[in-house]
């Protein structure tokens, strides 16, 4: 994890406050003070240090463990298997029961979300000979008076 430009404490920040508190004895109003953060902050980083050691003064993601209400899987093959039909979002929508912004969510993270990517592009209108100098291309458009 990153540590983001405003934060107060780094890791390093923070072990030094717990090595503050535990070591030196200092009281953690005044080790809060110092380091600029709240007396809550200071027990909550000496907690964590004395439960789990420097590791526990790392950074840690606010992604959640589990999403309860995330759509399950065999509605999103559905989505995916409907679009792939050309069915509009709405149309797809009202078939499933569940919401349009669902539905957009979904084929925007399968890239589904466009029709045209839905099958495969044209190929390029080429002309190729078997000789250079075969296709002869003339200009005819009018010329208007000089």
């Amino acid at each position: 994890m990153n540590t983001h430009q405003n934060a107060r404490l780094t890791p390093h920040g923070r072990a030094l406050l717990a090595r503050r508190v535990i070591d030196e004895g200092i009281r953690p109003r005044e080790v809060a003070q110092a380091q600029g953060v709240s007396v809550r902050t200071v027990y909550k980083w000496v907690r964590r240090f004395r439960e789990e050691g420097l590791p526990g003064l790392q950074d840690r993601s606010s992604r959640p463990g589990r999403s309860p209400c995330a759509t399950d899987a065999a509605t999103v093959e559905q989505v995916i298997e409907r679009r792939q039909q050309r069915q509009t979002y709405r149309q797809i929508a009202r078939a499933l029961g569940i919401g349009q912004s669902t539905v957009a969510r979904i084929l925007k993270r399968k890239g589904l979300n466009r029709l045209a990517l839905l099958s495969p592009a044209r190929p390029d209108n080429r002309y190729e000979h078997d000789a250079p100098g075969d296709l002869l291309h003339l200009d005819i458009k009018k010329l208007g008076r000089l």
